[in-house]
């Protein structure tokens, strides 16, 4: 199907029903489930400490950040654990179902679950869709696309979608498809994200089903993104006579840096129309799910308010005066110059930026000069800013041209400074995460199920969603087994591999957080 082309499946009117929605309040209970108390965030932060001795290792990866220091692991002491646990083979899900029996042993795993449910049924229900998820993550694999403009992308998409009973709207501005679920029973509406683009780089795997697309690759997990929110599609569809609401599937291009997002967002994907009866259906919720193999597989992790940064860009020119480089006070050298905002930077940092709305100014670039004995007329430097709160944001924007310009004054040069803006803080809303959280206590267990103690500085382009919506971004697991999580090929690497079976945690947390969000308890 062509760009612009509107293919629309209509799902059959039920009766409604009175039951009410699910609507997060606040941190303490679900509205439909007033009679069971959350946990609060220090009772959960006791329960972190009983699962100390696992290994869950962050990096200071593409995507993703580190909180080894959180966990106090040395890299000698995370080996041996790891290596310990694998040894001991511990009670494994079967075939990597979502749901585990032992789960019932933690306290925490068990107020989740009579909270929320056992998804014991969701979970055989996923198991039946397992092999069809991974035919298609394979298949998007390896052809990957790169951008806001992904055809083969989109038809795979469609093809996988064909049959269901939903209402799809393809975009123009990019190839986003909004596919608009209907459940049998009237009730609001919840927005589920996968991003479908793949990265301009070379694979080198060694898988069967490598990249055959010259220079792209499906490094930042992306694929199992847009196959395991098919996957739920399909899921939720065979049971839409029991939804109360309904759910937008929002497969979006570009997030890796094309602000695929914001184009859809522009191009109208919030404004869905009311039920047929004329009854307003709004989105009241938003998730988004990332697969990484900074942690283990199948592990969930997130966190409420600010949990990825903002990513801007920045160019610099320090201009002088060239000459020959036996008579450098003939001339105004900007080498050293540049050299000196280099470091004025990393000290503007440390110096101006409180230590607790962190900032990241990152050079990435000097480019100067042509021979040995030539000093040039200018200097190029170019690099990245990463901030967590906009007002760190703004005065690194600043301090930064004052720091430049002040410099190149200071030797008689000119520093011409600009900034391009890109993605803005990923904010994840506070009850939306831990509710969140407390849906993947009961789908995988509280011991896997991570409350993060920090944002990480990557970027994410869901953050025009969650600037617009509330909702939560969250992190699934997708190491390789036997793999230590300290030594795993990181997202964006041309080696970095997923365990599949993730997947399944993967396609039951959508799945799960759409059905609670929707007042329907998990069987």
């Amino acid at each position: 199907m062509g760009d612009g082309r509107s293919c629309v499946l209509r799902a059959r009117d039920t009766d409604a029903d009175e039951r009410g929605t699910i609507r997060i309040r606040g941190a303490h209970h679900v509205a439909d489930d007033r009679r069971h108390r959350r946990f609060i965030d220090g009772e959960r932060r006791t329960k972190r400490s009983e699962i100390d001795r696992h290994t869950v290792v962050f990096h200071s990866r593409n995507c993703l950040g580190d909180v080894r220091s959180w966990l106090s692991f040395d890299e000698r002491l995370d080996g041996e654990l790891h290596d310990q646990q694998r040894h001991e083979k511990p009670q494994r899900r079967g075939e990597g179902t979502t749901y585990d029996e032992s789960m019932a042993e933690n306290p925490q795993t068990l107020a989740a679950r009579d909270v929320h449910g056992t998804a014991q049924q969701l979970s055989s229900h996923v198991d039946d869709l397992y092999d069809g998820a991974v035919a298609l993550r394979r298949r998007l694999h390896e052809w990957p696309e790169v951008g806001n403009h992904l055809p083969t992308t989109r038809e795979a998409v469609l093809e996988s979608l064909d049959g269901l009973p939903l209402d799809i709207t393809l975009h123009n501005s990019t190839s986003g498809i909004a596919a608009l679920l209907t459940g049998g029973k009237p009730g609001p509406t919840v927005m589920l994200r996968g991003d479908m683009d793949a990265l301009p780089m070379p694979e080198d795997t060694g898988l069967d089903f490598s990249s055959r697309s010259d220079n792209m690759m499906h490094a930042c997990g992306h694929d199992t993104h847009t196959a395991m929110l098919a996957t739920t599609a399909r899921l939720l569809s065979e049971r839409k006579d029991d939804l109360p609401g309904r759910v937008l599937f929002m497969f979006q291009p570009g997030e890796e840096g094309h602000h695929g997002a914001k184009f859809m967002l522009e191009e109208g994907l919030l404004e869905v129309p009311p039920l047929a009866d004329g009854t307003a259906s709004p989105i009241t919720a938003a998730y988004a799910i990332h697969i990484t193999t900074a942690i283990p597989a199948g592990w969930i992790t997130s966190k409420g308010g600010p949990i990825m940064a903002s990513s801007d860009t920045f160019e610099i020119v320090v201009t002088g005066r060239g000459g020959h480089a036996s008579e450098p006070f003939r001339t105004l050298d900007p080498i050293p110059v540049a050299c000196e905002i280099v470091q004025a930077l990393q000290m503007h940092v440390t110096r101006r930026i409180p230590v607790f709305d962190p900032t990241v100014i990152t050079v990435t670039q000097i480019h100067t000069g042509t021979t040995s004995n030539v000093i040039p007329e200018s200097a190029y430097i170019n690099g990245t800013i990463r901030a967590v709160s906009e007002s760190t944001r703004k005065k690194v924007h600043e301090g930064l041209r004052r720091v430049a310009e002040g410099i190149a004054s200071t030797h008689d040069m000119s520093a011409d400074v600009s900034v391009k803006i890109g993605y803005p803080v990923t904010v994840n809303d506070g009850p939306s995460s831990t509710f969140g959280l407390e849906v993947a206590d009961a789908l995988v267990g509280a011991d896997k199920s991570v409350r993060l103690p920090s944002p990480v500085m990557g970027a994410e382009d869901f953050s025009y969603v969650l600037n617009q919506l509330p909702g939560a971004m969250m992190f699934l697991g997708g190491t390789p087994e036997g793999v230590n999580p300290a030594t795993a090929a990181p997202n964006h690497s041309n080696r970095v591999m997923f365990d599949e079976r993730a997947m399944k945690t993967g396609i039951s947390l959508y799945a799960s957080l759409a059905l609670r969000t929707l007042g329907v308890r998990l069987a």
